[in-house]
């Protein structure tokens, strides 16, 4: 039976690792530049407009984000987690400073991560930073699955030809990585996201 995604909660925002839910239980994390559209496929996964802030101004997510599963009452042990986004230029250096330190940290230490969901503007993919996430998850030995969002906004065709292009390129980076199309604005790709998200928390 698949999850109801449509039941998750914020529970806490997090500046370090140690101010995490206890480390049982499985978790999935979503990752991304800061104008990657990460907040909107996080709503668009759970069904809920404002579960993540969507925002016009990028950088917005500048913690670590913790949204419970809830299976019985006041009871999880399956989370998703909205890592901050990443590339931001006006974000101060010293917050720059601090998450490149402690994402790596994050993704190689936490025993309940059981797997990366990692958003690239279709437009725009495999920036220098997105590959950088894929190293520290291969180094990490996580899985990935990629979101290439914002489909809706090029033909099917160009579209298909960028997942052409791009596969190959994130598989030599990362070879537990998977990859699809993706559009919050019109629902393409939703349920073989919440596929993906099944396997890793089930």
């Amino acid at each position: 039976m698949s999850i109801d995604y449509r039941q998750a909660q914020f529970l806490l925002s997090a500046a370090e690792i140690e101010q995490l839910p206890p480390d049982t239980g499985r978790e999935v994390a979503f990752a991304g530049r800061s104008n990657a559209g990460k907040s909107s496929a996080l709503n668009c996964i759970t069904g809920q407009r404002q579960l993540a802030r969507v925002s016009k101004t990028p950088g917005r997510t500048q913690q670590i984000n913790v949204f419970p599963l809830p299976e019985n009452v006041g009871v999880s042990d399956r989370r998703l987690i909205d890592l901050p986004g990443y590339g931001y230029a006006k974000a101060p250096a010293s917050l720059r400073a601090h998450w490149q330190k402690v994402l790596p940290q994050y993704l190689e230490s936490r025993q309940s991560l059981q797997g990366l969901v990692l958003i690239m503007d279709v437009r725009h993919p495999l920036g220098p930073l997105d590959q950088q996430m894929l190293e520290w998850c291969a180094a990490a030995d996580l899985g990935v699955h990629v979101l290439l969002s914002k489909a809706d906004k090029l033909r099917r065709g160009p579209a298909g030809n960028v997942l052409q292009h791009v596969r190959p390129a994130v598989s030599k980076i990362c070879n537990k990585a998977s990859i699809q199309l993706f559009s919050a604005a019109n629902g393409d790709g939703i349920d073989a996201a919440r596929q993906q998200l099944d396997v890793w928390l089930e």
